[in-house]
């Protein structure tokens, strides 16, 4: 492409400057494409960037699809031992069970089953379920890892505290009796309270002591007031045989 200059000139009489455009040409292009050495095409493709692939493959950026599973019937039988436990039962233990030889663990079945207290053993997979679904929602962080069930239909808290101190490797973790969850220390709390039949007779000491004291407070009000009458009684005949004195003398 040309460029253009500018000329200052002076003109005539008057000294007036003028403008004179003056043009120069381009020079014209001599330089032609020419094909690239073929040890710097090498060097090219040896030295070209080439990105890093995603630590992550597409199978894992994609959520897994995961298909809902069916309950076979081996399962809806556990469950339904699930809730019929749960029916029955007034006391239910939940224990974290480590691995116990065969022998003692026929020995501490042995041991509570002499008061009426039964070893369950049930699949997290189908506890978690009944249990979220039920009122006793509130057990469910005690269900993790391996745990068994100590069942009765009777509250012998005592006593099975008592078989538990003899195996280390069952740890009790919560309780529910009555429908009532219990942690480990409340369960230790209500192990500690009188049974029901002592209960009933301190209740009924009690109850027989008030009214016995009642009682009491009635009839003394009935001989206090019995006394009194009998003293203004005896007063007033006092006064009449005075007077009878009197007039005879």
């Amino acid at each position: 492409m040309g460029h253009c200059g500018l000329k200052i000139t002076l003109s005539g009489l008057g000294w007036l400057p003028t403008l004179q455009l003056i043009r120069h040409g381009s020079k014209s292009v001599t330089r032609h494409w020419k094909p690239m050495h073929i040890m710097r095409q090498k060097l090219m493709a040896v030295t070209e960037y080439i990105p890093p692939k995603p630590l992550d493959s597409e199978t894992c950026m994609k959520p897994r699809v995961i298909l809902p599973k069916e309950e076979t019937g081996y399962e809806r039988l556990l469950l339904r031992q699930v809730k019929q436990t749960f029916l029955e039962n007034k006391m239910i233990i939940v224990c974290q069970y480590n691995y116990i030889p065969g022998n003692d663990m026929v020995l501490f079945r042995h041991r509570l089953r002499k008061y009426n207290i039964h070893v369950k053993f049930f699949p997290n997979e189908i506890m978690i379920p009944f249990l979220s679904e039920s009122k006793y929602k509130n057990l469910l962080p005690l269900f993790v890892e391996r745990n068994l069930l100590l069942v009765s239909m009777e509250t012998k808290a005592r006593e099975t505290l008592q078989v538990l101190k003899r195996v280390p490797q069952i740890n009790m973790l919560g309780a529910c009796i009555d429908n009532v969850i219990l942690s480990k220390q409340g369960f230790v709390n209500y192990s500690k309270l009188p049974s029901i039949v002592t209960a009933q007779g301190e209740t009924a000491g009690v109850f027989s002591l008030m009214t016995s004291h009642t009682s009491r407070l009635l009839h003394r009000g009935s001989v206090h007031l019995s006394s009194l009458l009998d003293q203004y009684v005896q007063q007033e005949n006092e006064k009449v045989e005075g007077k009878a004195d009197r007039n005879i003398s």
